[in-house]
């Protein structure tokens, strides 16, 4: 079913990618629009560190630690499913920088908050931003970066994600055992936020539009001079070309639109397939450890200091194991690292479940061998699947539909996470982590099942090649045998 040459595309010639100065222009966009990584990844690894001070000072029940946690989150849910279609209306970048804004306003609103109100319509705030950089900032790396070299400049921001939450964990760690006596020390957690937020803003005021965006707008021209900012001149004009020939002949066949979507059994499939691919990729409990390692940590015997200091360790390998997934994103099909990814995560799942159950409350050797097998958790899942899952989304749908398709994908991810997070407290106090971690081997085990029979491959291909072949089906049927090619 999968296939490395996804439709017969377009008849034009692309130059090859010559060395020049446009390679620093394309790593300065990416690392300023990496910024909205950045703030996604520390606004959801912060809660981990900043939950019990807060609950502590505000008079936190059970119940509201979940809603206060969750509320981000399915708020991320709805700014994933809006950006996309905002971004397709007003541009990628001035969504982003609509979005810098955002996360500073909810910065502001949660460090001020007086009360639980407060707090969670500025959690919510923070969770519309953060959904809509997760929809927005790997479209626009992906509409930017040349196909050869589209996986690892895509993937930069789930790297970002992953620093932003290691930052929060340090700073977390710092401030809570610096500050241990302090009700007030979450509220300076959060407060770091504020200065991504400005960086982002900032930069993302001398960045260019997406040239892809600009075509399906019409400004040809305006797309040409960013397009030569980030290309050979030679290689600018002919992509230009044969982004101007996929639209035309939409346009003619009048493949445009939701309409189009609806009507075409292609596109409905690989809209499914995103979607799938998003909740497979919530369904390891992934965040589960981001937002509660502390209290996995401390259930499987570390005292409170002690987790908030082991819960670093985790975030660690995030990082590592992000800047080995770059390194393999434009030499390993995306297929491959989802299913690998998936086989460890679900074996990691399955020995922590058994290590749990051997080793008995007050066994010494208990929390550091957790400990040793969440890490392991989180360098697989991220060496292997987080920036795989992102840069796959970010390219497997044609332009028309981008924005829809990458934010409903992610909409139902969002939703998925949402729900893990407000209900993962209870199932460790229902099951513990023995039951918690063998549910989610079994979901693993499934979704292993859905990567293999059903996610078509994307590397190595231009996204104009990719339009064609999703919306004539070639990419669901060519075998995946056939020689790669452009």
């Amino acid at each position: 079913m999968n296939t490395a040459e996804p439709g017969a595309g377009s008849r034009i010639a692309l130059p090859p990618l010559v060395a020049g100065a446009y390679r620093k222009r394309l790593g300065l966009i990416s690392i300023v629009a990496c910024f909205g990584g950045l703030l996604f990844g520390y606004d959801t690894g912060v809660i981990n560190g900043a939950l019990r001070p807060m609950a502590a000072e505000l008079g936190l029940t059970a119940l509201t630690e979940g809603v206060v946690t969750s509320s981000l989150v399915f708020a991320a849910a709805v700014g994933a499913l809006f950006a996309g279609r905002i971004s397709d209306a007003w541009g990628r970048r001035t969504t982003i920088i609509g979005l810098a804004v955002l996360f500073f306003a909810g910065t502001v609103f949660v460090v001020l908050a007086p009360g639980i109100g407060v707090l969670i319509a500025g959690r919510i705030m923070l969770g519309l931003a953060v959904g809509g950089a997760s929809t927005v900032v790997p479209v626009f790396l992906a509409e930017l970066a040349p196909y050869e070299i589209r996986g690892s400049i895509t993937g930069r921001n789930e790297v970002a994600i992953v620093i932003g939450q290691l930052s929060a964990f340090v700073i977390n760690a710092i401030i809570g055992n610096v500050f241990h006596a302090e009700a007030h020390s979450w509220r300076i957690m959060f407060a770091i936020c504020a200065i991504p937020a400005i960086c982002l803003f900032v930069g993302m005021l001398r960045m260019p539009e997406s040239p892809r965006w600009l075509v399906e707008k019409g400004r040809h021209e305006q797309a040409l001079a960013v397009l030569k900012t980030v290309r050979p001149a030679d290689r600018a004009e002919a992509e230009l070309e044969e982004v101007l020939e996929i639209a035309r002949e939409e346009r003619e066949e009048h493949q445009i639109g939701l309409k189009a979507v609806l009507t075409n059994k292609w596109l409905l499939r690989i809209l499914f397939i995103g979607i799938g691919v998003a909740m497979a990729q919530q369904l390891t409990g992934i965040n589960s450890i981001m937002y509660y390692g502390q209290i996995v940590l401390i259930e499987s015997g570390f005292d409170e200091s002690a987790a908030l200091i082991a819960n670093i360790a985790p975030g660690i390998v995030a990082v590592i194991g992000g800047f080995i997934a770059l390194y393999m994103m434009d030499r390993v099909d995306r297929r491959k690292t989802f299913a690998i990814g998936l086989t460890l995560t679900t074996t990691s799942h399955l020995l922590i479940g058994f290590a749990s159950m051997l080793l008995p409350v007050g066994n010494p050797a208990r929390p550091f061998v957790i400990l040793a097998l969440v890490v392991l958790f989180v360098l697989s899942m991220q060496t292997f699947l987080n920036v795989a899952v992102w840069v796959w989304l970010a390219e497997a749908f044609p332009l028309h539909m981008r924005g829809l398709g990458i934010g409903v994908s992610v909409f139902f991810g969002w939703t998925t996470n949402g729900f893990l997070s407000l209900f993962f407290p209870s199932l460790i106090a229902a099951v513990g982590i023995t039951g918690a971690f063998f549910i989610f081997a079994g979901v693993g085990a499934i979704a292993l099942l859905f990567v293999i029979t059903q996610v078509p491959e994307t590397r190595g291909v231009t996204l104009e090649k990719l339009e064609v072949g999703v919306t004539t089906g070639a990419i669901f049927t060519v075998p995946a045998t056939r020689k790669r090619r452009r």
